[in-house]
C-alpha cells in the first residue's frame, strides 16, 4: 500500500514513468523504496537485481533519454547509477 504519494522516491518513480519507463510490480517497487532507510541505494539494488524477483524496468517506445538524465540529476543520483539503469532497461 502506498502510504504517501508525495515522498521523494515515489515522485522519482512517477518521473521515470513520465519519461517513458514502464515498471513491472510498480506498487512493490514503491513500497520497497518508501520502507528503505536509503531509497537511492534500494533503487540501485532493484535496478541491478530486481529481475530475480520479477521487477523490471521497460523502455516504452518514445523513451525520452534527455528527460531520464534530468530526472537522475534532479534526484541526486551518481552518473554511474543512471548508466546502470539504462544498461538494464528492457527494450
Amino acid at each position: 500500500m502506498i502510504h504517501n504519494p508525495n515522498t521523494e522516491s515515489t515522485l522519482f518513480i512517477q518521473s521515470l514513468k513520465s519519461a517513458g519507463v514502464a515498471i513491472s510490480k510498480e506498487r512493490e517497487v514503491i513500497e520497497r523504496l518508501e520502507e528503505a532507510r536509503e531509497w537511492h541505494y534500494a533503487f540501485t539494488t532493484l535496478v541491478k537485481q530486481g529481475q530475480r524477483i520479477g521487477i523490471s524496468f521497460i523502455a516504452n517506445p518514445g523513451l525520452r533519454s534527455a528527460e531520464l538524465q534530468r530526472d537522475f540529476a534532479q534526484y541526486h543520483f551518481p552518473d554511474q547509477v543512471e548508466a546502470t539503469f539504462e544498461a538494464n532497461l528492457l527494450h
